[in-house]
């Protein structure tokens, strides 16, 4: 479903990510891990376009979306949950989550977003900077997921969340993983969160990709040797 090919990404003359390839079926989950620095985020930006590539494809469905406008992106498919979480703080849950439905006549958040996420329910009124770390997290996760995407990126999901919060949004990214058809691109530090989430795994070293391995028969430690310092 997505393919990226040969990606370039520079930060003025400073080559970051160096022809980068690969591909994520539909429904598959991927883990993109690497240390702080090695060009984690610096893709996922890629991906959604806040960054522009300097050569190389990004297909989604056979849509070559490399030169897009983010806007185009997340038409065709793409939802972006960023590093941070960048919610509106000012405003109410319910009001951050309709602003990823803007291109809704008439928006009606899904039933399924408060089921998944039944604390945003409990605090839909509440501002969205009054929540905790984990809960905006999740707040950011649902104002994606309304936008119906096919392939859901996820930027260092877990950073400043415990990890009891996290055991409980891997849960529920499997679940509704399943049940609303979309594939996961995740980029993440935290090895045990990956490893309730991913189907493959890459591994990033100075923008380029030094190892891959299926979650079948992963070696843990020796992803752990490319996380550590």
């Amino acid at each position: 479903m997505l393919n990226v090919e040969n990606l370039n990404v520079y930060y003025g003359e400073s080559h970051v990510l160096h022809d980068l390839n690969f591909s994520l079926a539909a429904g598959e989950t991927l883990a993109v891990m690497g240390r702080n620095g090695m060009g984690k985020t610096t893709l996922m930006k890629a991906m959604i376009g806040m960054i522009p590539s300097r050569s190389g494809r990004i297909e989604l469905n056979g849509c070559d979306l490399a030169q897009a406008r983010s806007d185009r992106r997340v038409s065709a498919g793409f939802g972006f949950v960023p590093q941070g979480r960048m919610i509106f703080p000012n405003v109410s849950v319910e009001e951050n989550i309709l602003s990823g439905m803007e291109r809704v006549r008439r928006p009606t958040i899904p039933d399924y977003i408060f089921e998944a996420f039944p604390v945003l329910w409990e605090m839909r009124g509440r501002r969205g900077g009054n929540l905790s770390g984990g809960q905006q997290q999740q707040l950011a996760i649902a104002r994606a997921l309304v936008s119906e995407p096919k392939v859901l990126i996820l930027d260092e999901p877990t950073e400043g969340i415990q990890p009891s919060i996290i055991k409980d949004i891997a849960r529920t990214l499997n679940r509704l993983k399943t049940e609303r058809g979309f594939a996961l691109l995740v980029s993440e530090q935290v090895l045990s969160f990956t490893l309730d989430i991913a189907d493959r795994f890459l591994i990033i070293e100075r923008g380029r990709f030094a190892h891959e391995a299926a979650r079948d028969g992963i070696d843990a430690d020796k992803i752990m040797t490319f996380l550590t310092v």
